[in-house]
């Protein structure tokens, strides 16, 4: 099985930035950053040609947590630069005793 090394994200916004959206990738996933980092000017060169303006960030995966990701948020500041991770979200486990203990602790 291969890793995931980087996400490549893909915004586009209007003009003003007030209002933006993610658009697909060509290709999102990537076994090396650098590989992604070379792809970005290929990808806003893609995206040039409308009217909107296209940012794009190449996000690090940690491979060992690639399955676990399940939350990317990114915000487009007023500057024009684009914030945004990756992250696993907390698990919170409810526990089925009358102790309010989870079972594996009594």
């Amino acid at each position: 099985m291969e890793h995931i090394a980087a996400f490549l994200l893909v915004v586009s916004c209007s003009q003003d930035l007030s209002g933006c959206r993610e658009i697909p990738a060509p290709a999102p996933l990537f076994e090396a950053y650098d590989a992604c980092q070379a792809e970005l000017p290929k990808v806003l060169g893609a995206f040039r040609p409308s009217s909107n303006r296209t940012f794009a960030r190449c996000l690090e995966v940690d491979p060992a947590l690639e399955d676990d990701y399940d939350q990317l948020t990114w915000n487009v500041l007023p500057n024009g630069t684009i914030e945004a991770s990756l992250t696993v979200s907390s698990v919170v486990v409810a526990s089925g005793t009358a102790t309010g203990k989870p079972a594996y602790l009594h």
